[in-house]
Parts: structure tokens; sequence; C-alpha cells
């Protein structure tokens, strides 16, 4: 059993600093009953995640399942700085307000994965926000200019001249912190995340907290391009919030290859089951799309229902298997002669009129089922069936 679950939990990381530390946490929960404490820091700088981060959200129910109290921490205090990993700009400061609306968004999302009896929700304010400057300056003792300007990150703003503001030092220095606050004994994070996650080792030492934690970096999942990082900004998440139908698609959009690597940093499958199925589709005798499938309907399920997954392949099946039309389609009205473009933004089906015309050139445009060529199309009074790609359709009548 103990085995088990260190397979478990080493599965699909990228990289653990003191595993013999978190194999003797997990053999004394086993052998004594013994809990420890598990800690991944949230920034709340938007008010929605996507599947990228709930890699890090698994990882913590993997830990619960076998022992662990999760410390999920809430960035209330550091997010008004700004967690600089990866910017090449200083990073916008967020309003109180901004932060509250999304800690509310976050919590309601996260224990869609998180066990909430066995989860402890912190707000790390509670305490840096109590520091006095002698505090804050004796924490800026611990790391010197050179040790910070390592960060890769840092180090190529610093060489380019790009402006680093004297807060951003300070975020892995809080970050670290808060390990020592909470007396971590493991935290996790992305790869991205390994000064800061090394520094919370660094000040529970100089604290004398007389405990170092382990340090577990899962990798950083791709998005539906299977090339990027899975980001909004680039257009290629799936979002928990997504409706159940469109987050079916998208699982099902992925690529093969991709599949698989899914299957391992966000299915509840075990390692075994997914070995047997991968052996299968390789030998021919189960074909990709009904593994992909699964998977898609388990995702779907953990986020709206499993109702509501299978609703959701119904309707694909009709519509793409079948090339039906889905019987649920949203209805929009305008008044007055629309611009195409506008018109499919207008109908949430575009995320904006450049797109659309994009979307256009590329066929991937039809009215009425027909495919639209005319990027410059003024859609006169009349009802039309939108859809852009396969899964996006939109009812439009013009007055």
């Amino acid at each position: 059993m103990i085995e088990e679950a260190l397979r478990e939990i080493n599965r699909g990381c990228a990289e653990i600093i003191d595993n013999e530390r978190i194999e003797k946490l997990v053999r004394a929960y086993f052998d004594e009953g013994k809990t420890y404490s598990v800690k991944a820091g949230f920034d709340p700088t938007a008010p929605d995640l996507h599947l990228g981060h709930t890699v890090l959200l698994q990882k913590l129910a993997t830990f619960q399942k076998y022992g662990a109290r999760v410390q999920f921490l809430i960035g209330s205090f550091t997010a008004t700085i700004g967690d600089p990993t990866g910017k090449n700009v200083t990073r916008k400061v967020l309003s109180k307000e901004d932060i509250i609306k999304n800690i509310e968004s976050y919590t309601t999302q996260a224990f869609k994965i998180l066990d909430a009896e066995k989860t402890d929700i912190v707000y790390n304010d509670d305490w840096l926000g109590k520091m006095s400057a002698a505090d804050m300056i004796s924490l800026a003792s611990n790391l010197t200019v050179a040790r910070m300007l390592e960060r890769d990150d840092f180090s190529k703003r610093f060489k380019s001249n790009t402006p680093i503001a004297t807060s951003e030092f300070m975020y892995p220095l809080l970050q670290g912190y808060d390990s020592v606050y909470l007396k971590s004994d493991v935290e996790i994070g992305g790869t991205d995340q390994k000064f800061n996650l090394l520094m919370g080792r660094q000040l529970q030492k100089s604290y004398n907290v007389k405990k170092q934690q382990a340090v577990l970096m899962m990798p950083i999942l791709e998005g539906l391009d299977g090339v990027q990082k899975m980001s909004k900004s680039l257009g290629n998440y799936i979002g928990v919030s997504d409706e159940a139908n469109d987050m079916f698609g998208k699982v099902l959009s992925i690529s093969d290859e991709l599949m698989w690597r899914y299957f391992e940093l966000l299915s509840t499958k075990s390692l075994e089951e997914i070995a047997t199925m991968k052996s299968s589709v390789e030998e021919g005798s189960l074909h990709p799309k009904k593994v992909k499938e699964e998977l898609a309907v388990e995702i779907t399920a953990r986020f709206h229902s499993l109702e509501a997954a299978q609703n959701a392949k119904s309707e694909f099946d009709k519509v793409h298997a079948k090339s039906q039309i889905p019987t649920d389609i949203a209805e929009f009205s305008c008044d007055g002669e629309v611009w195409i473009a506008k018109a499919l933004v207008d109908c949430n089906i575009e995320p904006s009129t450049s797109q659309a015309r994009r979307d256009i050139k590329q066929g991937g445009v039809k009215i009425n089922q027909e495919k639209v060529s005319d990027e410059q199309l003024q859609l006169s009074a009349g009802e039309y069936l939108l859809q852009v790609g396969k899964r996006k359709f939109a009812k439009l009548k013009v007055n």
C-alpha cells in the first residue's frame, strides 16, 4: 500500500527535492496514523481556473488520499505585489475588491477536486499583513541581490535594462515565509516556481523551524495545441467553468499523443489502468477515440456531473458523428444590418472580430450550414444559423 501511495505521489512529477522526507511522512501515516501538511499557494489574479491550474489540485487530492492535510494558501497579501515568475514586465497590482472576488471563485472551483474536510484555506494577509518594517527588513536580509539575480527571469530583465520593482524581489521571500509560518512539511508548485519553492526550505532553516519542507514540482500542462502551455491568452485552454458540451468537445480535440499526458496529470485512473489502455491502443484492440471519450467524460463529470457528461457525449455524437445540429442553441437578435464578424462576436461564438475574420478566411464559418468566404458580409433582415468550427452554434434574428 505504501509503495502504491508513493507511486501515485511521484506520478507525473517533474522534480522532487527530498523525496526521502515524503516517504517518511507517508510511512508515518500508514504505520502510526500521523497526518502531515502539504502547502500550495494560489494568487487570485483571475476569477477562473483552467485545467492547467488543476494539475496541482489533482496532486493535492492525491496527498489527501494518503494522509495529508492540505494548506490551500490564498495569496491575499502577495497578490497585491504580483508574482514576477516568467514575466518580462512588472505585473499589475490587483485591488482588494478584485482579490476578494477571485478568491470566492477559486475556492468554489477547487473543492470540485479537493476534499474540503482535509483542506485548510489560509490567507497570507493574516500574517504578512501584520509584519512590521523591522520584520520585513529582517526577512529581506536572508537573500542577496546577487542570489536573486540568479533567477532567469530577473537576470534577463536586468540585462535588457527592463525595470524590476524592489517589491518583486520580496515576492520569493514572502512566499518562503509562508512556509515558515505554516510549518509546512511539503510544498508543491510548477517547475517555473522552483526558486520560490526552495526559498521556503531555506527560510525554514534560517528561522529555526526545525524542519525543512520537501518540494515537489509538477510540469506545466500543454494546451489544446500540444505545444505551448495552457493559457487563456493563447486561447488553447479548457476552462473549469466551461459549459459541459464545450469542455467535452475540447478534450476530444486534443491529439492522441497528448491524450496520455492528460491522463497522467489529470485523471484519477491508476497508472496500471492507464498502462493497460495504452497497450490495448498500441495493439489495435482499442480505438484511441474510445479512450479519449472516456477521458472527456471523466473530466466533464468532475466539474459538472456524470449526467451532464453523458449528455455532452450524446450531443457530440449527434452533431459530429451524424452531422446534425445541436438541440439547444443560444438565440440572439439585433436591430438593423450587421457585419458578419461583429455578429459572431455578439453571439458569443467568436472572441473578437479579428479572430472571426481569420476563421472566415480559413473556411471555419458557416451560415445556414453553408461556408462563408466574404469577411465583409453584411447580414440583412432575416434569421440565421451561425456556426464556427464544429462545436459553436448560435441563432441570430436580424430585425
